[in-house]
């Protein structure tokens, strides 16, 4: 079987508490449960949220099958009372939390859900397996769009991820700022701009370089990107123009010392005639990469590996606790995992100018508004029921805005404090 169901993402133990808590009666008490970090990942100033979008859809399709539940009761997961609970299963609560592309910080209520402790605690691996990877790949690539400095990025990771993960990837890396991914299946499901390039092995293919090239140009035309770098980059420069004129789209180099190889290749290309042609770099780049060729002529950074493993987080580190039943704060005291209770309202502070300051966060009650507040959450579902969500575009615009309005200290790819400091008043 391969098709994903996300509701065999429930982890073993919640089904466990779901049983005991149906025999004991609290299964139905009102609750709410918070997403939050405690910190960010090392040498990070902020975090981004992404994947809330798809985790919506996600939850609103969260059903057990009859296949499903036969195969927890067979292996002895769930006892009669839970499965026939199972099977009846659609989540009925409310949800809300940060908008997609806001940026997040330590104690940040990223997403707030709110409904019978049963049918909230169900959704909590599902809601942290997608919004830690999201998030973190979000991250690591608005931190590659700021090293660009306005340069084109392509995400080209695919190829270094778990079929489903490269898909989120190519999402998440554009909503942070990429304009384009190789990944097809993202511009199917979510209209993302896709590009590339060919590889090496269609240039081993021919008999020669030029062979090669005049193909791909006789395909797809002079617009096309030619990969230089197979045997000797000068002269795959020059077989290029000469079997594409000066008229060549771009070039693209993939290995080798690339602050080097792009300015050689810029003098090349401007010495053929080939003045418009761009310069396509790849290979292993990540953020200091990119940042170390920012005094060169690269045009287009193709970026992989780095992005779909969040280029060193690989998680965002967002927990999923239980902060208030019954309308009552609960809390955790363990050692260094301790949790702040009651159902937390946040907002933005910024100065005349529009730069943020600092973002207020309170249990039970709104903090006071001054001028230059922003709220930060937003409803998601009410009643299990989704509520109209921003486009794709829309929450990259966002996060555009987001990260001009934090301190540009806030922008360095140096460790460093958070960008902006997260305030937990008493409860009010």
């Amino acid at each position: 079987m391969t098709a994903f169901s996300p509701s065999m993402l429930t982890d073993h133990y919640e089904l466990t508490m779901i049983s005991a808590a149906l025999q004991d009666g609290t299964a139905d008490r009102r609750c709410v449960f918070e997403v939050f970090t405690r910190r960010l990942p090392t040498g990070r100033r902020y975090g981004v949220v992404a994947g809330t979008g798809r985790l919506i859809d996600m939850i609103r399709d969260f059903r057990f099958d009859a296949d499903e539940v036969a195969f927890l009761r067979r292996t002895g997961v769930v006892d009669e009372t839970t499965a026939a609970w199972l099977a009846d299963y659609r989540f009925r609560g409310d949800i809300e939390g940060y908008a997609e592309g806001e940026l997040f910080f330590p104690n940040s209520p990223v997403l707030t859900i709110s409904g019978t402790f049963a049918e909230c605690v169900v959704l909590e691996t599902l809601v942290l397996s997608v919004l830690n990877y999201d998030c973190a790949i979000a991250a690591a690539a608005a931190r590659m769009v700021t090293a660009a400095r306005g340069r084109t990025l392509i995400e080209m990771g695919s190829r270094r991820a778990h079929e489903e993960a490269a898909v989120a990837a190519a999402r998440a890396s554009y909503l942070a700022g990429f304009s384009f991914t190789s990944n097809l299946a993202a511009g199917q499901r979510y209209g993302i701009p896709t590009a590339g390039t060919a590889a090496h092995a269609f240039t081993l293919l021919h008999d020669d370089e030029r062979t090669a090239f005049a193909s791909q140009v006789a395909t797809l035309g002079k617009g096309t990107t030619l990969l230089v770098d197979t045997y000797d980059i000068s002269q795959g420069i020059r077989n290029a123009i000469a079997v594409a004129g000066p008229e060549l789209g771009a070039v693209r180099i993939d290995s080798g010392d690339l602050a080097v190889l792009a300015q050689q290749s810029r003098d090349l290309l401007d010495s053929l005639g080939a003045t418009e042609t761009r310069i396509v770099v790849s290979g292993d780049l990540d953020e200091y990469a990119i940042a170390a060729l920012a005094a060169e002529p690269v045009d287009i950074y193709g970026a992989g590996t780095a992005v779909v493993t969040g280029s060193g987080a690989p998680t965002a580190g967002l927990v999923y606790k239980l902060v208030e039943v019954e309308g009552r704060p609960v809390v955790k005291r363990s050692e260094h995992k301790a949790t702040i209770g009651g159902r937390k309202t946040a907002v933005r502070r910024h100065k005349p100018t529009g730069t943020a300051t600092e973002e207020v966060v309170m249990p039970h009650g709104m903090p006071e508004r001054k001028p230059g507040d922003r709220l930060l959450q937003r409803p998601y579902l009410v009643g299990g029921e989704p509520v109209e969500l921003p486009t794709l575009v829309e929450s990259r615009e966002h996060l555009r805005q987001c990260l001009i309005s934090i301190p540009w200290e806030g922008l360095k790819l140096s460790a460093g404090d958070p960008a902006i400091p997260v305030d937990v008043l008493p409860t009010a």
